[in-house]
Parts: C-alpha cells; sequence; structure tokens
C-alpha cells in the first residue's frame, strides 16, 4: 500500500513540472511573436536607409511627429535610422540568446516531465504484479 502515497506524491510532480514547461512554452511563443515585430520592423528601417542612401544632399526630408511634418536634415535622418537599425539589430541578438536559454531549459523539463512518467508506470507495472 505504500505505492499509493508515492504515485500521487509523483502525479504531484508531473503537474507541477507540466505546468512549468507550459510556461515555458508559452515564453518561447511570445519571443517568437516579438522576434517577428522586430524582424519586420528592421527590413522596414533597411528599406528607408536605401531610399535615404539614393537622395541628392540637397533634398528635402520630411518626419512625422504625431500629425505634423517637420522638415529634417538628410544626414541627421539617415543617422537616426541607423541608430534604429542598431538598436533593433541588438534587440533581435538578445531575443536570441533568450530564445537559447528558453529551449535549453524546455529541453530539461521535457526530460524531467519522461523520468516522472517512467517512474510512475514503473510503480504501476510494479503494483500490478503484486
Amino acid at each position: 500500500m505504500a505505492a499509493a502515497p508515492a504515485l500521487r506524491e509523483l502525479q504531484r510532480d508531473i503537474e507541477t513540472q507540466a505546468s512549468a514547461l507550459s510556461k515555458i512554452q508559452k515564453d518561447i511563443a511570445k519571443n517568437h511573436q516579438v522576434r517577428k515585430q522586430y524582424t519586420i520592423q528592421l527590413g522596414e528601417n533597411e528599406l528607408v536607409l536605401k531610399e535615404l542612401d539614393i537622395l541628392s544632399e540637397g533634398a528635402n526630408v520630411y518626419k512625422l511627429i504625431g500629425p505634423v511634418l517637420l522638415k529634417q536634415d538628410l544626414a541627421e535622418a539617415r543617422a537616426n535610422v541607423r541608430k534604429r537599425i542598431e538598436y533593433i539589430s541588438a534587440e533581435l541578438k538578445r531575443l536570441d540568446g533568450t530564445l537559447k536559454d528558453l529551449e535549453g531549459k524546455q529541453n530539461s523539463k521535457q526530460e524531467a516531465v519522461l523520468k516522472v512518467q517512467q517512474r510512475i508506470q514503473a510503480l504501476q507495472t510494479g503494483k500490478s504484479k503484486s
């Protein structure tokens, strides 16, 4: 009869492990979503920079601030877009590091869940033999 409390304890353990695994998987999905947004922004900003590089030095460049278009210096506009690209690239790199960390945690949680499942099966087969 000692197997029943041990089995309940393992079932609680597997529920805890599964819950933690589910949270990690949600974090991975969120990371992918944020990464997708940054990738789109990076593409847009690279396109803007190419367009700005085509312009001659005397060209008029305007920046939308709220409902108003303000004239902006071409060199300043290029510098701002380059800074944005640097920032977005750094964020993508950070997200990649976070994703690798989350995937490692996910793998270890999956292994932990599998081990607990194996222990439950061993207890159940041992119990059915007695």
